[in-house]
C-alpha cells in the first residue's frame, strides 16, 4: 500500500548536502589567475597587518615620533595621537576584531547548518511515521468499507 502523503523533496536539499554551510573563504574569487593572486596577496597582508603583534610594532614605531610631537606643543601632540598613533595602531586592532568576527560567523554558520540537518532528519522521521500511520488508516478504512483517496 502506498502512503496517503507524497513527500516532495525541495530541490535545495541536494545542493545543501553537497556544499555545506557558506564560509568566509567561500567568498574568495576563484576565477582568473590574477584574481586568485590578488586574493592570496590581500589575505597574506591582512593576516600580517591584522595581528596584535603588528599593532604592537606600529605602536612602538609611533613612539619614535612622540618626543618630537611633545617638543612641538599641545597641537602637535593632539595631531600625533589622531593622525599617527590612533590611525596606525587601531588599523591593526580593528582588523584583528574583524578576523575574530569572521571566525565567529563561520562557527555560527556551521551550527545553523547542523541545526538544519537535525530538523530535516526530524522531518524525514515524521514523514516515515505518517506513512506508517497511512498503512494503518487504510487497513482500518478497508475493514469498515471506506475508500481512501490518493
Amino acid at each position: 500500500m502506498s502512503s496517503l502523503y507524497i513527500h516532495v523533496v525541495h530541490p535545495h536539499i541536494d545542493h545543501r548536502k553537497a556544499h555545506g554551510p557558506v564560509k568566509v573563504v567561500d567568498q574568495h574569487p576563484t576565477g582568473s589567475g590574477v584574481a586568485r593572486f590578488n586574493t592570496r596577496l590581500a589575505i597574506a597582508i591582512t593576516k600580517v597587518v591584522g595581528s596584535m603583534w603588528c599593532a604592537y610594532a606600529f605602536g612602538l614605531f609611533d613612539l619614535i615620533s612622540l618626543p618630537a610631537a611633545i617638543n612641538a606643543g599641545t597641537a602637535a601632540i593632539i595631531s600625533w595621537i589622531a593622525q599617527t598613533f590612533l590611525q596606525l595602531v587601531l588599523l591593526s586592532v580593528i582588523m584583528v576584531g574583524q578576523n575574530v568576527q569572521a571566525e565567529a560567523a563561520d562557527k555560527r554558520s556551521e551550527a545553523t547548518y547542523k541545526d538544519t540537518e537535525a530538523l530535516l532528519h526530524g522531518q524525514e522521521q515524521l514523514a516515515a511515521h505518517l506513512a506508517a500511520q497511512d498503512v494503518v488508516l487504510r487497513s482500518l478504512a478497508a475493514k469498515v468499507g471506506i475508500e481512501v483517496g490518493c
